[in-house]
């Protein structure tokens, strides 16, 4: 893994997310993949297109926890339990967010919702499946681009937590 410091592949890669890295000094390595807007699940879309397990590829999901927004990032195979989420956040209750809200608030679009670099930050929470793994891979800021870095470097520039938030389908 790189560090994006050099300005032709940052330029190449740059997001909100790619730039927040980039300030803080966090290894990461950009990841670009041809996006098929038909695709019927961005993150198994991009699970393949990169050649990379699905447990290592993460979605950003966000959630209104007692009327206040937050992030859940689980694997893109799972889905997220709202009800682990709101206890992780020491709430009661928890329901997937309007996605215009949203996307006004991280300044990103749906499928292309990084955790890292959101306009308004908010209270984030990674399933505790991404401790088992050296490097995951998260939305880069936009449809087609991914951000491999250490789960440990996520919660670090997120100010994030673990907690087991994901179940099956």
């Amino acid at each position: 893994m790189t560090k994006r410091s050099d300005a032709a592949s940052a330029a190449s890669a740059a997001t909100p997310a790619t730039l927040a890295l980039t300030r803080a000094g966090i290894a990461f390595t950009a990841r670009s993949y041809d996006h098929d807007p038909r695709a019927a699940a961005y993150g198994l879309e991009a699970a393949e297109k990169l050649g990379v397990e699905p447990e290592r590829v993460f979605k950003t999901l966000l959630a209104t926890i007692d009327g206040e927004l937050a992030v859940g990032i689980v694997p893109v195979a799972l889905q997220l339990d709202l009800k682990a989420l709101a206890h992780a956040l020491g709430a009661k209750r928890a329901e997937m967010a309007d996605p215009k809200v949203a996307e006004r608030k991280t300044g990103y679009v749906v499928g292309g919702i990084s955790p890292i670099g959101q306009k308004t930050p908010l209270p984030t929470v990674l399933d505790e499946s991404a401790i088992l793994c050296e490097t995951i891979l998260v939305s880069g800021g936009r449809r087609g681009l991914d951000l491999e870095l250490s789960p440990d470097d996520l919660i670090a520039v997120t100010g994030g937590q673990y907690a087991p938030i994901a179940r099956s389908r």
